[in-house]
């Protein structure tokens, strides 16, 4: 509802998530919205026009792919169009994962959804003995037998590291990116395309991905709750999603008349 109040009155609403499109949920995308920065500033898209999609290089993508499997990483090759894993690899996901979704409600508290983290993730799956030559744009890496920074370091300077969303997975998981993208990037190309203010965007978010999203906005809002790095840039903050926080934030922002 605040969505969709915000762009009657005229203002433009952008989900900008970490993850691809294809895994960015139907129910989310339902409220509307003017368009989508998701991989993590990676792809850009606006009224239904592509603006940006970025990937790994194709030499440096089958060298990331060929890095993980020698060490027998558990990871995911995120595009738009699909997610991509080595046959398999969907039950180290429910070996790893299944023991920390375990504790948590299987509804989000506000919708009327019911959300199973593990399907969430598997859902959009598709599965190959051989990744090498997959187009992607991030990877989300689960369980590595060695801590990832050390698989990265090798891996040269186009390639970034940053820890999971799920914490609880320690150094042996995180996201792997190419170094520079970053949600403020995607950021950039809607506010040139448009012709948009940089003081007029407001940006929510609760991430390690959303740090530079936070710093960059002219208005930082972080989720209560959220990683302390993305606290420490934020404007200011608001209640997480069973608290109707982006909700709250409009209101308090006066974008819901």
């Amino acid at each position: 509802d605040a969505v969709r109040t915000a762009r009657r009155l005229g203002h433009l609403v952008f989900v900008c998530t970490g993850r691809p499109l294809s895994m960015v949920p139907t129910h989310i995308l339902d409220a509307g919205f003017d368009g989508s920065i998701t991989g993590a500033g990676a792809r850009v898209e606006l009224g239904g026009e592509v603006l940006k999609d970025t990937r790994f290089a194709p030499d440096l993508a089958a060298l990331i792919v060929e890095t993980l499997d020698a060490h027998g990483a558990a990871y995911i090759l995120e595009a738009p169009e699909a997610l991509h894993g080595r046959t398999g690899v969907d039950r180290r996901l429910r070996e790893v994962l299944g023991p920390i979704f375990a504790g948590r409600a299987q509804h989000d508290g506000v919708l009327s959804t019911d959300v199973d983290p593990l399907e969430d993730i598997l859902g959009p799956m598709q599965y190959s003995d051989d990744l090498r030559s997959t187009s992607y744009a991030k990877i989300s890496c689960f369980d590595s037998p060695v801590p990832l920074t050390q698989l990265v370091a090798g891996l040269g300077p186009q390639v970034g590291l940053i820890p999971s969303s799920l914490s609880a997975l320690g150094d042996r998981a995180g996201e792997i990116f190419m170094a520079g993208t970053h949600k403020a990037v995607g950021i950039q190309v809607v506010e040139e395309h448009l012709g948009l203010d940089r003081a007029d965007i407001v940006a929510i978010g609760d991430s390690a991905n959303d740090i530079e999203m936070l710093e960059y906005a002219g208005v930082g809002i972080a989720v209560e709750g959220g990683h302390p790095a993305v606290l420490a840039v934020a404007d200011r903050t608001t209640a997480g999603p069973a608290g109707n926080g982006v909700a709250l934030a409009f209101e308090e922002l006066g974008l819901l008349g």
